[in-house]
């Protein structure tokens, strides 16, 4: 499936960034640099960063030192998206716009061949940011990376013979995942997202984002692993 070649969303799992075990530097310098060969060839790139097991750790943390609403655990959690997005916005070092995305409703600065995004509001997930995104810059797809390498039938986790999926329609991923969001849900996409996506006849591309070589046949139009959900 050919992407379009000009603007690329990514959506970008916190545990790809900051996993359980330690940040790992080498995926972040072996990402940058395959995004900035991408990069040479013309293309740009807008990359929203979740929060991940750092943003679980905090809020976990917080409910239970106190009572809070889902928002107060919602604004915690986004806080550590921003804390991702920073450190990846120092990576990519010139290469990417001085200043993380918090907003995606401001103006988008229109020479950085990268953008790096966070969280932005209660009530969702970053994988919302990237829906909207994707509609403001006119990419019919968004490619959302996390530590799974398909959407599966069945949880993989309970059940061993859970078959991967290479695609699903929109109604029957709602119907699999629910359509609630709750802090710290931990899906292959965001419900809020997921109805926003379906209504904007989005495609969105579910794929390990620790398989570099994979992501390179994605931008590259190439067969790759992974499932397509609309």
């Amino acid at each position: 499936m050919a992407l379009k070649k000009e603007n690329f969303v990514l959506s970008l799992g916190g545990s790809l960034i900051a996993p359980k075990e330690g940040i790992d530097a080498g995926f972040l310098r072996r990402f940058k640099k395959l995004i900035a060969r991408h990069v040479r060839r013309g293309r740009r790139f807008i990359v929203v960063c979740g929060g991940g097991a750092t943003a679980r750790a905090y809020q976990k943390a917080a409910g239970l030192a106190a009572s809070l609403s889902r928002d107060e655990l919602d604004i915690i959690g986004i806080q550590a998206t921003v804390l991702n997005a920073n450190l990846m916005r120092a990576v990519f070092g010139s290469l990417s716009h001085s200043e993380v995305v918090t907003d995606p409703r401001v103006p988008m600065p229109r020479s950085a061949p990268v953008i790096i995004g966070a969280g932005w509001r209660p009530g969702c997930s970053t994988d919302y940011d990237a829906v909207l995104l994707a509609k403001r810059f006119g990419a019919g797809t968004v490619v959302n990376f996390s530590n799974i390498a398909y959407v599966y039938d069945k949880d993989p986790r309970r059940f061993p013979g859970a078959k991967p999926l290479k695609s699903i329609s929109w109604a029957d991923f709602r119907r699999q995942f629910g359509s609630r969001w709750r802090p710290g849900l931990n899906s292959p996409f965001d419900p809020v997202a997921s109805r926003a996506a379906a209504a904007m006849g989005l495609r969105v591309i579910i794929a390990d984002g620790r398989d570099l070589a994979n992501i390179d046949r994605i931008l590259a139009g190439k067969p790759f692993k992974g499932t397509v959900i609309g």
